[in-house]
């Protein structure tokens, strides 16, 4: 993979988003509960990232961390679910193939909306240190599971935090129309390192609710002061941008800090310079409008 430190530089292209917005807005939910680590599935012990409790792993079984993955599916997600359906806006889920199997109502649910799933790993598992056969496995299944939950075919992949050297390829060979795997612009931007283009559409971990976890923000209030800002920001700049924001069934979905997200939502839907939309739209107007 060639490492690229310039990219569109100081001529970056005019995104030309519809309706004459100057900010493209996607809202992911990270729908992963269900596919973490867990002794019951046959993992030597709990997965306990992105918890309230320790970041440490525990030997064996922790049920506080399993207990709170559950919330997420439980609760978290349909908190998200009404929020979304209340304010009329559109959002994309990064999905686990296995959380989507365990959680047929919200599969059901995500389909009947019309939001846009992205496939998120077979189980929510690192896919940087698979070996081929493993990852091609992994990325097969997933697509099958996601199909026959959903309805729908993914069109887009995002790994938990990193692919490998492989995953981009095999994605191209799969089929998918574009990836996520990646931090590195604020615009969606063509890949030629295998033998023809692929769109890559970066992701975020700086606009992101894993800043709770980080103790980075801590209520609400912060959430929505922070992604007000960077949308304060993109918008007072010359040219278009694309922004997005990572949200999780088991962070954002507590009421305390779902009630930041409420205020962003009631915010930028008045906003005409604002296109909230899909990652799947993002994508089709890149290809529509931006072709290699």
């Amino acid at each position: 993979m060639i490492r690229d430190f310039e990219g569109y530089g100081r001529n970056p292209p005019d995104a030309r988003w519809p309706g004459g917005a100057r900010l493209a807005l996607n809202f992911v939910i990270n729908h992963e509960e269900g596919g973490e680590r867990s002794v019951p599935d046959g993992d030597p012990q709990s997965e306990n990232a992105l918890t309230e409790g320790s970041t440490g792993l525990p030997k064996g079984r922790d049920l506080a961390a399993e207990s709170m993955f559950q919330y997420g599916s439980r609760v978290g997600f349909w908190r998200l679910h009404g929020l979304f359906a209340r304010s009329g806006l559109p959002c994309t889920i990064y999905a686990v193939a296995q959380c989507l199997q365990r959680t047929p109502q919200a599969a059901a649910a995500i389909r009947e909306a019309g939001w846009d799933v992205v496939g998120h790993g077979l189980r929510w598992d690192s896919h940087a240190d698979m070996d081929e056969a493993t990852e091609r496995h992994a990325l097969t299944e997933a697509t099958r599971i996601i199909e026959d939950t959903t309805g729908h075919r993914p069109q887009g992949w995002y790994c938990r935090y990193a692919p490998s050297l492989n995953t981009r390829r095999i994605l191209m060979e799969l089929g998918y129309s574009y990836d996520s795997d990646a931090y590195d612009d604020e615009l969606p931007y063509w890949n030629h390192e295998h033998g023809r283009p692929h769109l890559v559409i970066p992701y975020t971990l700086v606009n992101n609710d894993v800043r709770f976890q980080r103790a980075a923000i801590t209520t609400g209030d912060d959430f929505h002061t922070y992604i007000m800002g960077a949308i304060e920001m993109a918008l007072s700049e010359p040219g278009s941008r694309m922004l997005t924001v990572g949200l999780h069934n088991r962070i954002i979905g507590h009421p305390a800090r779902a009630i930041g997200l409420k205020r962003i939502l009631d915010a930028v839907k008045t906003m005409p310079e604002i296109w909230v939309c899909r990652r799947l739209d993002i994508a089709r107007h890149w290809m529509e409008n931006h072709a290699p």
